[in-house]
């Protein structure tokens, strides 16, 4: 069975991958999340996080060939971590995720797409280091197939997002491309159109590029039905 490792997106922490743990470890795997710096229970100061420091991050937490799970802008980071120790990785599986190529930054992919859904929720915080989302506009951006009390539950576990993070650029020497990874589109996605995701996967093979009928956070929406295909994808 496989050992995955699995990191939350923007302004989300470890919580939110609560129930896919168990749904996976149901199925034989081993499974664990991490709080990137300065998000869930990580206390690092906000206004120092770097890539860096997500990259540092996720490496520390591989300590045997694992599969990754990145969402949405986790998967720049991850992408940089793969390709510097991709010893490390026995795959890379992004969750609606950003998919770099060298050179890229999570504000590069969003801008090269003509739609910018979530432009419109983001509040940049005082002091310009961080932003955070309205909170009158999380549901229709994240969770709009989730029930209330998930959705209220998200709400107040969500933290403010370094801006930094998104700005820096990842530096990818080609290893990363060697690598066995997936993409999991997420078809009723309101934060990153499923045309773009479709766009960015299109560097992987066609039979590494699997669809969920689902919005942009299936952990909360359908983690057995996300569990089902990380365990469908760790077997292939």
């Amino acid at each position: 069975m496989a050992n995955f490792l699995l990191i939350h997106g923007a302004s989300h922490g470890a919580w939110c991958w609560r129930d896919v743990i168990p749904a996976l470890e149901d199925r034989g795997h081993t499974a664990r999340a991490i709080d990137l710096p300065g998000h869930g229970e990580d206390a690092t100061p906000r206004d120092q996080v770097t890539l860096q420091h997500y990259v540092d991050a996720i490496l520390a937490a591989l300590d045997a060939p694992t599969i990754v799970v990145a969402h949405s802008m986790s998967g720049v980071p991850a992408t940089q971590a793969a390709d510097l120790h991709p010893e490390k990785f026995a795959r890379l599986v992004y969750l609606c995720a950003f998919l770099p190529g060298d050179g890229d930054s999570v504000t590069s992919l969003s801008r090269a797409w003509p739609e910018q859904p979530l432009n419109e929720a983001i509040r940049r915080d005082e002091g310009g280091a961080t932003f955070h989302f309205d909170p009158a506009m999380i549901r229709e951006k994240f969770y709009h197939d989730c029930p209330a009390a998930l959705v209220d539950r998200a709400a107040r576990h969500l933290t403010p997002q370094p801006i930094s993070t998104q700005k820096e650029r990842v530096t990818l020497t080609g290893r990363v491309e060697q690598l066995p990874r997936s993409y999991i589109l997420c078809a009723q996605d309101m934060a990153v159109p499923p045309d773009h995701q479709r766009a960015m996967a299109s560097v992987l093979p066609s039979d590494e590029v699997y669809d969920m009928s689902s919005a942009h956070s299936p952990f909360l929406s359908d983690p057995e039905g996300l569990a089902a295909l990380l365990d469908r994808i760790a077997r292939s």
